[in-house]
C-alpha cells in the first residue's frame, strides 16, 4: 500500500497500491466495496473532496485521475507535471484541487473543467 484516505463521513478507505489501483473499503461492514483501475504506475497519493463525491488519485505515472464515487467511474484524467505526483487536495468548496509534484511543480485545477487554472 502507497497511500490511504478517509472520506469525510469515516465510513469508507480509499487505499492506493503499487499494484496501480485504488480499492474502497466498507468500514462499517470490513469488506472491499470496490476496485479502481485507471493509473499505469503506482498511487502515491489519495484525496477525497469534502463533499465525499469525488476521489483525487496522484500517481507516479504524472497524472492525477477524478473518480465520482456514485458511480466509480472516471471523471477525469488531469494532465500536466512532468514527474510523478506526490500530493493531491482539495479546496474546502471542492471546485479547486492542488497538487504537487517531483517536477516543483504545484498545479490547481478546476474540478469541474478539468483544466488548470491560476485561482
Amino acid at each position: 500500500m502507497t497511500s490511504v484516505a478517509f472520506s469525510p463521513d469515516g465510513k469508507t478507505l480509499a487505499s492506493g497500491s503499487s499494484d496501480n489501483t485504488i480499492k474502497l473499503w466498507d468500514l462499517c461492514k470490513n469488506k472491499e466495496q470496490a476496485t479502481l483501475k485507471g493509473h499505469i504506475c503506482y498511487l502515491s497519493s489519495l484525496a477525497f473532496s469534502p463533499d465525499g463525491k469525488t476521489l483525487a488519485s496522484g500517481s507516479e505515472d504524472t497524472t492525477i485521475m477524478l473518480w465520482d464515487l456514485v458511480t466509480g467511474k472516471e471523471k477525469a484524467t488531469l494532465k500536466g507535471h512532468t514527474d510523478s505526483v506526490g500530493s493531491v487536495a482539495f479546496s474546502p468548496d471542492c471546485k479547486t484541487l492542488a497538487s504537487g509534484s517531483w517536477d516543483t511543480a504545484i498545479m490547481l485545477w478546476d474540478v469541474a473543467t478539468g483544466n488548470q487554472t491560476d485561482k
